[in-house]
This record gives C-alpha cells, sequence and structure tokens, in this order.
C-alpha cells in the first residue's frame, strides 16, 4: 500500500514538474491518467492561466466539473485568463449561487482588493449567544474553510460592527454575545484598494485576513494573505509564459528553474532578516545603507561563486556519468553557472535594500520580507536567467 501511494505521489509530482514543457495534448493526457484525487491535487496547484488552458482542453461534459471546484475568486482569475469568446461559456458552467459571486467580482478589477476577495467568510449578528455562533459557524464552516480565521460581525444591512476571533469563542463563557466579545477597532480594506497597498497593510499589521469595504463600511467580502501570496506566484508564472518559445527551443533549461528560483529568493529572504534584525536592534540606520549593500554584494558574490561552481561540477558529472545534456552541456553548465552568481547577488542586493526604502518611504521595514522580497528576486531571477541563456547559448539551442 505504502508502494502504491509513493508511486502516485511521485507520478504527481513528476508531472507538476513538467508540466511548463509539455505540450497541452500531453498536458491533459498527463492529467487524465492520474487519480481523482491526486488529479485535485495538481489541479488547484497549477496557476490560472494553466487552469483555464486545461479546462478549455478537456472535453465539453468534464468542464463543469473543474471549474467547480474553485472557489469563487479563484474561478474570477480563470475566467479572467481565459480568452474573451470562451468567458460566457466557463460562466454558465457555475452554479446560480458561484456566478452571481463571480459577476459581482469580475466588476473589480483584478489587482484591486475587490478583484482578490473571496465573497464567502464568516458572518455573526450582534445578538447571538457564543454558544449559538460556535453552533452555527460548525455547520457553516465547511464552504469557508478557506476563510475560517476569524468571524466579523455585521447588522441587518451587512455593515461591518466588530470582529472575533475563534480562539476568543473557544475560550469564553457560551452565555455572553458577540457583542460583548467582538472587538470593533477592525482593520479594513476599501474595495478598490491597489494590490500594493493591501500587501504592504498585511505586513503593517501581521495579519491573515483582511475585510474589504465599501464606503458605508458594508463587508464585501475578505482577502486572504495566501490571496496576496498567489498573487506573487501569478508573476512568476507570467515570467514563465514570456519565455515559453525558449523553454520550447532548450527543454533542458525548464530542469534548472526551480534551483534558480529558490536561490535567489532564499539569498534575498536571508538578507532583508539580517537588515531588519540589525535595523531593530538599532546596529544598522539609514546612514549606513550603502555600507551594507557592500557587504551584502561581496557575500552574494561568494555565495554565488560557491554555488555556481557546485552545480557546474554537478552537471558536468551527470554529463559523464548519464549523458544527460546532450552536446552543449558545458554551455548550459556555464548558463546556470553565471545565473547563480547573477541572481544571487541580485538576491543579495534587493533584499538589504528594500528596508532602506521602506523606512526611508515611512513604512515598516518588515514589510520587505516573506511575500514581496521573494516575489521581486523570483520574477526577476528568471528574467536573469534566460537572458544569461539567450547569450550563452545563441546559435546552438536557442
Amino acid at each position: 500500500m505504502e508502494g502504491k501511494m509513493a508511486e502516485k505521489s511521485f507520478a504527481l509530482t513528476e508531472l507538476y514538474e513538467a508540466w511548463p514543457v509539455l505540450s497541452i495534448d500531453e498536458r491533459v493526457e498527463g492529467f487524465e491518467l492520474l487519480h481523482r484525487d491526486d488529479a485535485e491535487e495538481l489541479f488547484l496547484r497549477l496557476s490560472p492561466r494553466d487552469q483555464v488552458q486545461l479546462i478549455l482542453a478537456l472535453p465539453p461534459a468534464e468542464r463543469r466539473l473543474w471549474i467547480r471546484l474553485l472557489a469563487p475568486d479563484e474561478a474570477v482569475d480563470v475566467i479572467q485568463e481565459a480568452p474573451g469568446a470562451t468567458r460566457e461559456g466557463l460562466l454558465s458552467l457555475l452554479d446560480d449561487k458561484t456566478r452571481g459571486e463571480v459577476k459581482g467580482l469580475l466588476d473589480y478589477a483584478e489587482d484591486q482588493a475587490g478583484g482578490l476577495m473571496n465573497t464567502r467568510y464568516a458572518r455573526l449578528r450582534p445578538h447571538m449567544s457564543v454558544d449559538e455562533a460556535v453552533s452555527f459557524l460548525r455547520r457553516d464552516a465547511r464552504d469557508r474553510a478557506q476563510t475560517v480565521y476569524y468571524a466579523y460581525v455585521v447588522d441587518s444591512e451587512e455593515r461591518l460592527l466588530g470582529v472575533v476571533s475563534f480562539r476568543d469563542l473557544l475560550t469564553t463563557p457560551g452565555d455572553k454575545t458577540i457583542q460583548e466579545v467582538m472587538r470593533s477597532d477592525v482593520i479594513t480594506a476599501p474595495e478598490h484598494l491597489d494590490q500594493e497597498a493591501l500587501s504592504h497593510l498585511f505586513a503593517r499589521h501581521n495579519l491573515q485576513m483582511i475585510p474589504v469595504v465599501d464606503a458605508e463600511k458594508h463587508i464585501k467580502g475578505v482577502v486572504t494573505l495566501d490571496d496576496i501570496i498567489d498573487v506573487g506566484e501569478m508573476f512568476t508564472a507570467t515570467a514563465m509564459g514570456y519565455y515559453e518559445a525558449e523553454i520550447a527551443r532548450a527543454v533542458v533549461l525548464a530542469l534548472f528553474v526551480p534551483l534558480i528560483i529558490s536561490s535567489g529568493g532564499n539569498s534575498g529572504s536571508q538578507a532583508s532578516t539580517l537588515v531588519i534584525r540589525a535595523m531593530a536592534l538599532r546596529e544598522v540606520r539609514l546612514r549606513d545603507w550603502w555600507r551594507v549593500i557592500r557587504r551584502e554584494l561581496a557575500t552574494g558574490l561568494t555565495l554565488g561563486s560557491i554555488l555556481a561552481a557546485i552545480g557546474l561540477g554537478r552537471i558536468l558529472l551527470w554529463q559523464i556519468l548519464f549523458q544527460s545534456y546532450g552536446d552543449h552541456y558545458f554551455l548550459v553548465a556555464l548558463t546556470v553557472a553565471l545565473s547563480l552568481i547573477g541572481v544571487i547577488m541580485w538576491g543579495t542586493i534587493a533584499g538589504s535594500t528594500l528596508p532602506f526604502i521602506l523606512r526611508m518611504l515611512g513604512f515598516d521595514p518588515a514589510s520587505a520580507s516573506a511575500p514581496f522580497v521573494a516575489t521581486l528576486v523570483d520574477v526577476t531571477g528568471l528574467i536573469i536567467y534566460f537572458t544569461v541563456a539567450e547569450m550563452v547559448l545563441r546559435g546552438t539551442l536557442l
């Protein structure tokens, strides 16, 4: 049994990693060979662009099943990626309730809080007792599994009155009312707030979820931290899509994309964390920015050179043992090595510079960490990698 589970897991992972370099027919063929649970897991991992390409390539009878697997905000992302002529057809595959929610979300720009929000969230009335609220939320939780960090208290006109955490509900006597338990000082996001400002709001207040409201304080939905991270992943997927032609001509380049992305992201996050800590301890001030950048540049060059040597050696060794990388293996190895040096140096510079920039702008430097740095370095790292590949491999593989 364990062997079969491992084999299925391997097939899923292998197909997901190979996805960028497969043709649409190969994607459909591999997808239909997966066990149903594995197929669902793979489908939910894909970017909206890949999801809509897969849905449109499947037989019409199967499309309804897969698009209905998505939450309303995820369905919006998929429909926005679809060709204009197919959007109405995709909308018609949704059930009536979800279709109405999706149409409402499509009225917002995709980079606004309203375009990122989930319209399914836990809501309570102020007069309910804690026991009544817990029972209600237990029945209601299945449809709102993505947004169960908090419950929002609203009046009869859906105006936001307050917020209560699930921890508070579980530790408060059951006969108390929600009005007695809730906090009325709720951090909210206007429905037309842009995605960058929304990211700063999450970072500044260290929140998992923020309610989206209109001008009259009616709650329209909620944005989770995962939604902000998903935006970053979409930028990375867009960058990958831009280089589809290069990947198609030199499939071997796709094998090293995870290495390039993770190396740059890790170096950027590490540099950012060190600078933020030094700022908090007052070991570094704004006037020290050039000294810090010079030090991080040297660190990035050293670390990049070490990883480049390891990567170069690994490719050459595998070529000797398994003939894995074709006739131009040395140029491939050189591309990966130079890219690692460039990406890691850029990651350390970006990670160490962003906290200074944010401090000068009056923002909390901690907002330079995690999704912001990772997204910036991921996208620019791909640009560096494929630019180096185009210069080194021109006339051979490209």
